[in-house]
C-alpha cells in the first residue's frame, strides 16, 4: 500500500493543489509500485515517495519543479526483474549466435543450417562446453547466469569471480578433460560485468602501466599458467569476450577503442582476439549533458536538459571530487559535478546507483566544500 502521508508531504513539499496533486499522485503511486520501492538500499517505511521528500527539501522552492521534473522525466530506472531478463538473453542472444556462426565456419555451412546435422549439433555443442565465463564482480550475478541456463551449461564452466586459485583451475581442467578429451580446453573465455558507463576502468594505461579488471585478469591466468603448466586449462591464445549486461554507447567506443590498444601494449598477452559485446545498448543521448575536456564547456543533450545542468552547478559539494581525486585526474576531471568520468547519466541500477550517474541522484554530504547533498537512491560506494 502507498503511504498516502508521504503522498501528502510530497505536495506539501511541492506546494501543488488539489487539481495538481491529484494529477501527480496517480503516477508516483505507479513508479513506486512498479520499480523504484525495489531499490535495494530503501527499507519499510523509508521507501521512494519519503526519500523523494527528504531530496526534494534540500532544493530552493523555485529549482523543486525542475528537480520534481528531472526525476519524472529523465530518470532511467533498471528494475530487478528488467535485469534478470538481460541476463536471461545473455546465452541465447550472444553466446549462441556467436557459436553458430563458428561452427558454420568450421563445417562449412551456414549459420542457421548448424542444427539441421548432427555434425553441426554436436560440434555447438562441444564449443558450448569450451566456453568459460567468469564473473569480475557480485553485479556479474552469476547465480541468475547458472539458474537460467540450467541444462545448458556445466556447473564446472562457470566461476563467480576472477580470483580464481590453484585448485579450482585443476577441477577445471579435469572436468572438461572428462567429458571432452584429454586435450580439450576452453577455446573461449567470456568476462562478464553489470554495467559499464565509461569504459575506462576496464583497462587504462596511466603512466605506461596496464591497470584495471583487464591487466588484473592477465596475471592472474599468467601466474596460474607459470604454476599449472599443463593442468592449466585455458588454450593458448584463447579468444576473449568481454560482456556487459547494460553499457552505455560512449563506454563501448571506449572500450572498443581500449582493448585495440591493449592488443598493441600488453606484452606476451594470454589471449588471441578480444571481443566486446553487451546485452542492452544505452542509447548516447540517454546523457543528461555533454562535458569537455576538463567540465570548461558543459552542453545539455535535449531540450530542457539545460535546467538539470543548471541545478547540477549550483547544488555541489566539492568533496565528492577529492575523495576520489586520483581516479577522476586519470580521466581528465576537475570536479565531480557530473559523476565520474563525466557519464552525467540519469541511470539508477536496481542493487546500486552507478556513480557516472549525476551526483545529484546519489550524493550525500555533509556541504562543507559546497552545497549539502541528500541523496534520492543512496550510493553504497566500495571507496567508502
Amino acid at each position: 500500500m502507498i503511504n498516502t502521508l508521504a503522498l501528502n508531504l510530497v505536495a506539501d513539499v511541492m506546494r501543488w493543489d488539489n487539481e495538481r496533486a491529484t494529477e501527480e499522485y496517480a503516477w508516483l503511486r505507479l513508479v513506486s509500485a512498479m520499480k523504484y520501492d525495489g531499490y535495494s538500499d530503501f527499507r519499510a517505511g523509508a521507501r521512494f515517495l519519503e526519500s523523494l521528500v527528504s531530496w526534494l527539501r534540500q532544493f530552493d522552492a523555485a529549482d523543486r519543479e525542475a528537480a520534481y521534473g528531472f526525476v519524472k522525466q529523465r530518470l532511467v530506472y533498471i528494475s530487478t526483474l528488467e535485469m534478470q531478463r538481460v541476463i536471461e538473453a545473455f546465452v541465447p542472444e550472444t553466446v549462441t549466435p556467436y557459436l553458430r556462426r563458428a561452427v558454420a565456419c568450421e563445417v562449412g555451412i551456414r549459420s542457421y543450417e548448424v542444427w539441421r546435422s548432427p555434425e553441426g549439433a554436436r560440434e555447438f555443442r562441444r564449443k558450448l562446453r569450451r566456453c568459460l565465463f567468469v564473473g569480475l564482480s557480485d553485479g556479474s550475478m552469476i547465480d541468475i547466469l547458472r539458474r537460467a541456463n540450467a541444462g545448458r551449461l556445466s556447473q564446472e564452466q562457470v566461476v563467480p569471480m576472477m580470483n580464481v586459485d590453484d585448485e579450482k583451475w585443476k577441477s577445471l581442467d579435469e572436468n572438461l578433460k572428462k567429458e571432452e578429451g584429454k586435450d580439450a580446453q576452453f577455446d573461449d573465455v567470456y568476462l562478464i560485468d553489470d554495467f559499464t558507463a565509461s569504459g575506462t576502468t576496464f583497462i587504462r594505461f596511466p603512466d605506461c602501466t596496464p591497470k584495471g579488471k583487464l591487466a588484473k585478469f592477465e596475471r592472474i591466468v599468467k601466474d596460474a599458467k607459470d604454476r599449472l603448466g599443463k593442468d592449466f586449462p585455458l588454450s593458448p591464445s584463447y579468444t576473449l569476450h568481454i560482456h556487459h549486461y547494460v553499457s552505455t554507447t560512449q563506454a563501448r567506443g571506449a572500450l572498443v577503442e581500449r582493448v585495440e590498444e591493449a592488443d598493441r601494449v600488453l606484452a606476451n598477452r594470454s589471449y588471441g582476439v578480444a571481443k566486446v559485446t553487451e546485452g542492452m545498448l544505452l542509447p548516447d543521448d540517454i546523457r543528461v549533458a555533454t562535458v569537455g575536456g576538463s567540465g570548461a564547456s558543459v552542453t545539455p543533450v535535449r531540450a530542457g536538459d539545460d535546467v538539470i545542468v543548471d541545478l547540477s552547478d549550483r547544488y555541489y559539494d566539492h568533496s565528492l571530487f577529492k575523495r576520489l581525486e586520483k581516479h577522476c585526474r586519470e580521466t581528465g576531471q576537475t570536479d565531480m559535478k557530473y559523476g565520474y568520468a563525466n557519464c552525467a547519466l540519469p541511470l539508477v541500477l536496481e542493487h546500486n546507483t552507478p556513480n557516472n550517474s549525476i551526483p545529484l541522484l546519489w550524493a550525500e554530504t555533509d556541504g562543507k566544500s559546497g552545497s549539502q547533498m541528500h541523496s534520492l537512491f543512496l550510493r553504497r560506494d566500495r571507496h567508502g
